[in-house]
């Protein structure tokens, strides 16, 4: 959603009509995931994608009509359909869309939500009676309802949303006989935190903004945590992990990184971050350095299930040598441990 929300919102202020296409379900070689979305007016307004190119023609047509009869719509295209060639999904796949008029009060919780950083899970109704078909309902992590109900489906819709929101992806599952719901994770943007200003840190950090993530620095010490070292990280803590970590919420968005060597830091930052729901914690050191500090930590209190989420030695095995190197095996396995979370 976040890469049509400036299209959105620009349409909604010149008061258009918009559809809204969703992908809820691919297989094969489809080129894009389940949540992928393009939004449609009909002046031939259009953001987003929901194939890379193959099918956005005739979803764009079959929006148009949603628009015309106010009425949402469940799509299939797949090369075992008749119109596959048809709308250009000629390179195998199948893909399920569902499309339907965009509801403005609905619209502007999920912006709120977006802007304000909070995570919730979206579903929506994708196949049911008409009564209940396209209805939708936003709720946040703590189980708050922002927008909509499904009536004496709502306990069902909350308790998915729940499991959504854990694993950060998306899911379409039936709530009751013949009603089907679409549900996806609303997450913050990815914060990848580095607890140590050194040489590594630097170049992850650049990764890290390349590759979308918000990014954080937390070292005490000013001679390795300064602006001029870090001109362009989105926050810069001069504090101890133990006083930094009240400042930054470890949510399941946020992946963090030992990269200090020195005990004195990095150990107080573990005992924070592999309890709470840090999507990724990772330390430098050799497999000697990361036995001891294994042991350290569990006589410090953490369990052996706490202690088996770290990665350590820290990064994918590419025989890094240089600090470049090494950032980039950090940032590989810091994308796989998200994508694999969002799965």
């Amino acid at each position: 959603m976040r890469d049509i929300l400036p299209d959105l919102e620009q349409w909604e202020r010149e008061k258009k009509s918009i559809a809204l296409a969703t992908v809820i379900e691919t297989w094969g070689s489809s080129p894009r995931r389940a949540g992928a979305k393009m939004a449609i007016t009909p002046e031939g307004g259009i953001s987003g994608s929901v194939s890379g190119g193959c099918v956005e023609g005739a979803v764009f047509e079959e929006g148009a009509q949603v628009l015309k009869k106010n009425h949402p719509k469940l799509i299939h295209y797949g090369v075992a359909d008749d119109t596959a060639l048809e709308v250009g999904l000629a390179c195998g796949g199948t893909i399920d869309i569902f499309v339907k008029p965009l509801d403005d009060a609905h619209f502007r919780a999920l912006r709120n939500v977006i802007a304000e950083e909070k995570a919730a899970a979206n579903l929506t109704v994708v196949r049911a009676p008409d009564s209940l078909l396209g209805k939708e309902m936003l709720i946040l992590d703590d189980g708050q309802t922002l927008f909509g109900d499904f009536g004496d489906l709502d306990s069902a819709a909350l308790a998915l949303a729940d499991e959504v929101i854990a694993s950060g992806g998306t899911r379409r599952a039936q709530l009751a006989e013949g009603v089907e719901v679409f549900a996806e994770a609303i997450l913050p943007p990815p914060t990848l935190i580095a607890v140590g200003g050194v040489h590594i840190a630097i170049a992850l950090m650049e990764l890290a903004k390349t590759m979308g993530y918000r990014t954080v620095v937390v070292d005490p010490r000013t001679a390795f945590g300064n602006r001029e070292r870090f001109p362009h990280v989105d926050r810069l803590i001069q504090k101890w992990p133990q006083e930094a970590f009240q400042e930054i919420p470890l949510a399941r968005s946020a992946a963090v990184a030992m990269l200090t060597h020195d005990p004195k830091l990095d150990d107080p930052a573990l005992m924070l971050a592999l309890p709470s729901k840090a999507f990724y914690v990772g330390a430098l050191g050799s497999k000697s350095t990361q036995a001891k500090r294994r042991q350290r930590l569990l006589d410090e209190g953490l369990t052996e299930e706490q202690m088996n989420r770290l990665h350590g030695p820290i990064g994918i095995n590419i025989n890094a040598g240089t600090p470049e190197e090494i950032a980039l095996s950090i940032m590989a396995e810091v994308v796989r441990a998200r994508n694999n979370a969002q799965k």
